[in-house]
Formats: structure tokens, C-alpha cells, sequence
């Protein structure tokens, strides 16, 4: 098979075999920790501008399906695996992970030591990568990875976002996940239809199927959209999805934020999570490899339940040092919009993974609730949404 090279920032170079589609690519190497899901990893518009490496060291034996994909095409810059299947065992399966990523155009690389390079970007951080199957010269591919841009700064949320709005309808059907409701006939109980606003900064299909699950109606915008468009559909809500990228690249998003802050209920995952945290008045910062896969623990400060989670991000929310407890032993932050209490943190670094306005209807994780891939720990939030929804419009009828 033909040869091929990744290239890291610091000199660091592997040697492979090629994989996908023949090219040079170039992007922030990081590592994805899930068994499982590498579909809906390279189809997750919050991969734009990285390559990922899969840590399970044997991708592709289950194929690809249309039913499995996060968006309407592949985001990942480049993929990284220890060997890929050429046989695709699943009755679910249209193609195999080679022809996928051929047919997309994508770069990749198998054949290399996927768990040196893993320690290497734990202990060194995640960098700039090139991989080739063009260019054989280390030397110039190293420098190649030292010349790409990174993504501090930059708005790539601008480049994954919908042109224009539109509505989302599609639930999961029978792959919905069972969540346990606050009595038994709440399952019996019609639903009312909730107007939510979904912002795409780079929006996983995922979570639109999981919002219509628990009854909203979504009308999905892009990410540049003005507090005085959203509140012109007169919804009952506002979410924030996911993205990637810095969220200080997205200044306009934040200016939104501080004018709906206060007058609808606000959910936000990931970058939402990080641009509701800048709008709020706090700091956020580049975590040194990021977190991304399915296996996630991540504790709820106030019941001391374990969830394990499915993350995908770089940055994350500096919660102010030193902020005063509450009676709870919860920290609580003073705020321009009032209190905000901190609500989850990772097991593993200790990061910001939740946030909640004690004074306003809003609140946000770090972590995707909506899973694909991942586990279902995280669901009820989506219920929860809608429980404040229902509280701050107490009498209104959707």
C-alpha cells in the first residue's frame, strides 16, 4: 500500500500506510477515546479545522450508514487510525470506512503507533499536523504543520452554520433513549409543542431529534443571528448548540446572548456553553488536549450522581477563583445577570461541565446530553429544558 506521513508541530513524525482519498491535509491533531462512533465523530461540524485520531486501534468494521450521520457531510480536516477494516460486518451497513472517506475527499492515515501518539499529545498537547500521501519529506511536512494556522481566535462557527433558517422536525423515533419522568403518567400526559430557536454554531442532528423528542417545535438559525430576529419568532426558548472553535472568535453570538439573557429560558452544550459563559461575564481558555470521546465522567455538584458523558471540545469555561459557596457547598459567581451557580465537573481535570443562573431561566453543560456516539446519562436535560420552559411560561399556552 502507498505510503504515508503525519507531521506534528514540534518535529514529532509518524509513518504510515495511506488511507481515504489521495492528498495533503493539514490541521490540530487531537484524540477521540470512543470504541465506537466514528461516523458520527467525522460527521460532527465541532471537528472543523482538526484531525482526529481514534484511540480503539480497530476502525471501520461496522461501515457507515446514512442513518449514522451528524451532518450533511464530513467536518474533520483529516482521521487517524491504527488499521481500518476493508470488511464492513453490519446489516445497517452501505459502505466501508475506505470508500467513505474516498468518496469524501478526506485524507487519512493508518498503520502508526496510535497509542505513542496519543501519550505524546497528552504529555506535549494537541498541536498542528500535516498528513501526505503527496509530500514524503519530513522535514518540509513539519514545517508545513508549523505554518498552519490554528484555531485560537479564529471563528470556524461562521464556517459550518446554516445561510439560512429553517425547521427541524425529525425526532428519533424508536431509537429514542428512555428517560425516567417525574411520575408515571408523565408519559401519558399529551405535550404541549414548545417554539424553540436552536443557534447552529455548528448544530449535531442529534440534538434536533432529541429536542423534538420531548415535544418542541425547532426552528434552526444561523449563528449570526440577532437577539431581535429570535425574539421576532416569538419562541418559548433558546438553544445553544455545539461548535467548534474559540468561542472568544464569535463576539457577535455573545452580543446576542447579553440582549436574551433574562427574557427567554436558554439551554447551551459545548461552544454554547462557552459562549453563554463569556456573555455572563466570565473567562474561558484552551485546554491542553481538549476532551473528546464517549467515556467522560462527569459529577452533578448538587446530587453527587456520576453521569458518564460524550464530549467533543478544546476549550473551556473559567469558573472566578476563590467564588464564595453557597449553603449548598456550591459555588456561586456574582454576575451583571445575577447569580450563577456551578453545577457539574469533569473527574478527570476538574474543568467547568455545568453552569446554572440562579436569578434567570438559563443554564448549560459542557458535555452533549444528545450522545451519537456516547451513552444516554446525560438525557434528561433535554426534559429539563423543557421543565423550565414550562415554569417561565406558567400559564401560556404554546
Amino acid at each position: 500500500m502507498k505510503k504515508a506521513i503525519l507531521a506534528l508541530a514540534d518535529g514529532t513524525v509518524f509513518e504510515g500506510r495511506a488511507l481515504g482519498a489521495e492528498g495533503e491535509t493539514g490541521g490540530e491533531v487531537v484524540f477521540n477515546t470512543a470504541m465506537t462512533g466514528y461516523q458520527e465523530v467525522l460527521t460532527d461540524p465541532s471537528y472543523r479545522g482538526q484531525i482526529v485520531t481514534m484511540t480503539a486501534p480497530h476502525i471501520g468494521n461496522y461501515g457507515v450508514t446514512p442513518e449514522d450521520i451528524e451532518s450533511t457531510k464530513i467536518w474533520a480536516e483529516g482521521f487517524v487510525v491504527k488499521e481500518s477494516s476493508r470488511l464492513a460486518s453490519n446489516w445497517r451497513g452501505k459502505a466501508t470506512l475506505q470508500e467513505y472517506l474516498h468518496a469524501a475527499q478526506i485524507v487519512a492515515i493508518e498503520g502508526i503507533d496510535t497509542r505513542a501518539l496519543t501519550r505524546h499529545l497528552r504529555e506535549r498537547g494537541a498541536q498542528q499536523g500535516v498528513i501526505s500521501h503527496v509530500d514524503l519529506d519530513p522535514r518540509r511536512l513539519v514545517e508545513k504543520a508549523r505554518q498552519a494556522p490554528g484555531i485560537i481566535g479564529r471563528d470556524l462557527a461562521a464556517t459550518v452554520t446554516c445561510n439560512r433558517r429553517y425547521a427541524w422536525s425529525e425526532g428519533t423515533g424508536n431509537w429514542s433513549p428512555k428517560i425516567v419522568l417525574p411520575s408515571p403518567d408523565a408519559a401519558k400526559a399529551p405535550r404541549n409543542a414548545w417554539r424553540v430557536v436552536a443557534y447552529d454554531f455548528g448544530v449535531k442532528q442529534n440534538i434536533l431529534r432529541r429536542l423534538v423528542d420531548v415535544g418542541c417545535e425547532v426552528t434552526v438559525v444561523p449563528a449570526s443571528t440577532t437577539a431581535a430576529d429570535v425574539l421576532a419568532l416569538n419562541p418559548h426558548g433558546v438553544f445553544l448548540s455545539n461548535g467548534p472553535g474559540d468561542p472568544e472568535g464569535v463576539p457577535y453570538a455573545m452580543t446576542a446572548l447579553r440582549e436574551l439573557i433574562g427574557r427567554l429560558p436558554i439551554f447551551g452544550i459545548c461552544l454554547g456553553h462557552q459562549l453563554l459563559g463569556l456573555a455572563l461575564g466570565f473567562s474561558t481558555y484552551k485546554l491542553k488536549f481538549g476532551h473528546h470521546g464517549a467515556n467522560h465522567p462527569v459529577i452533578d455538584l448538587r446530587t453527587r450522581k456520576v453521569e458518564i458523558t460524550s464530549q467533543n471540545h478544546n476549550f473551556a469555561v473559567r469558573f472566578p477563583a476563590g467564588t464564595p459557596a453557597s449553603g449548598q457547598g456550591l459555588p456561586i459567581a456574582e454576575t451583571p445577570f445575577g447569580r450563577v451557580q456551578l453545577t457539574h465537573t469533569s473527574l478527570n481535570d476538574e474543568s467547568v461541565e455545568g453552569m446554572m443562573c440562579l436569578d434567570r431561566p438559563v443554564f448549560s453543560v459542557q458535555y452533549h446530553p444528545e450522545a451519537s456516539p456516547g451513552p444516554h446519562d446525560s438525557a434528561y436535560l433535554f426534559e429539563q429544558f423543557v421543565t423550565l420552559m414550562e415554569t417561565h411560561h406558567d400559564g401560556d399556552t404554546p
